[in-house]
């Protein structure tokens, strides 16, 4: 099968390219590259005969169309998104332009290209359309979302997500486009961009710098390891039914505050320093981001039951592999802490 990926440089899309190419499918990874894509995450399948990639931005329909006309896809996993909140915070354009033009974009252009393939062909081809939880806003105390979840989006960043999938939903009622959509949790592990909360706790507390908290760590989180993730896609692209949704969580739950002080411990432990003091030390609580939902957590259950799929990463055993790799992989993210060096952004306030 050839498959189309958008988005595939950067932290979930090179996993899934990664994971694709494993199973032996010929893989297109269309991706803008912007400043959180990283190549170098794509380095162990760069030399394979099934991967290839073109530079594009999925709101160029000229760009997109010519990647479709000659790599003639069976199926397409549109990962391709502006994901940070806090930079949605500061500056929504490049959301609206990517997670809603781009989708708009995306949708006619495969419409195009579904309508120039045999009646076969086109029936055989599936959309996988991949968004997030954080649509669905706040949860209290008790509960999970699932695939009937109202969307209640709260950020410009989820907001945004939002718009993208009823897009997807609408040509797929009006149009006939055979997608499915997926809502994932929070995902993590080796080699995600350093504004994220695992990476940057994990790259300030080497250095020795203060580990921001934003508010008093209470949020909590529903963390997914990203190759589970990536199974789950290449599990949902081969049985899932077109026009279904699809949600996958990883089961983890953990305040904002936990999180950080497990990787506290897990540093002390895998990178200590003599005469210094415990990394807990470190943290530093802050103000809190504008909007900021208290907790998310995903029911998985359609996708266990009907599918098979269970994560198979241990959160606790996650964050261990995760720490170890960005210790053995400094030639990765250094060059990346020289372009963002963990600066505080989402901090815009009404009247600017």
């Amino acid at each position: 099968m050839r498959i189309l990926v958008t988005g595939g440089a950067g932290f979930i899309g090179s996993a899934v390219c990664r994971h694709l190419v494993g199973e032996g499918r010929a893989v297109l990874n269309f991706d803008k590259l912007t400043y959180a894509a990283n190549p170098k995450s794509l380095a162990d399948i760069e030399a394979s005969p099934l991967y290839r990639f073109v530079q594009g931005d999925v709101a160029d329909a000229a760009a997109l169309g010519a990647a479709f006309a000659d790599f003639k896809p069976e199926a397409l996993i549109h990962l391709a998104a502006e994901t940070h909140v806090d930079r949605s915070i500061d500056s929504a354009r490049p959301f609206i332009d990517t997670n809603i033009l781009g989708v708009f974009t995306l949708l006619e252009t495969l419409r195009a290209y579904l309508g120039g393939l045999p009646a076969d062909q086109a029936a055989a081809f599936r959309l996988l359309h991949v968004s997030t939880d954080e649509v669905f806003g706040a949860l209290g105390d008790e509960g999970r979302f699932d695939e009937a979840s109202p969307y209640r989006p709260s950020s410009p960043y989820s907001a945004s997500k939002a718009a993208g999938d009823h897009l997807v939903r609408a040509w797929t009622v009006t149009h006939g486009v055979p997608a499915i959509v997926v809502n994932c949790s929070n995902n993590y592990g080796p080699r995600q961009f350093p504004e994220k909360l695992i990476p940057l706790m994990i790259l300030n507390g080497l250095e020795g710098l203060p580990l921001p908290v934003y508010g008093r760590g209470r949020n909590v989180r529903d963390w997914l390891f990203v190759e589970d993730h990536a199974r789950a896609l290449a599990l949902i692209l081969a049985r899932g039914e077109v026009g279904e949704t699809y949600l996958v969580g990883g089961g983890a739950e953990r305040t904002n505050l936990e999180l950080v002080e497990t990787l506290c411990d897990l540093l002390d432990e895998a990178a200590p320093r003599p005469g210094a003091p415990p990394r807990r030390d470190l943290i530093a609580f802050v103000e809190d981001r504008p909007g900021h939902d208290l907790r998310y957590a995903v029911d998985s259950g359609k996708l266990r039951r009907t599918l098979g799929w269970a994560p198979e990463v241990a959160l606790d055993e996650g964050l261990r592999r995760t720490v170890r790799w960005y210790l053995d992989h400094a030639d990765w993210w250094r060059p990346l802490r020289e372009r963002y060096a963990g600066q505080r952004l989402g901090r815009a306030r009404a009247g600017g």
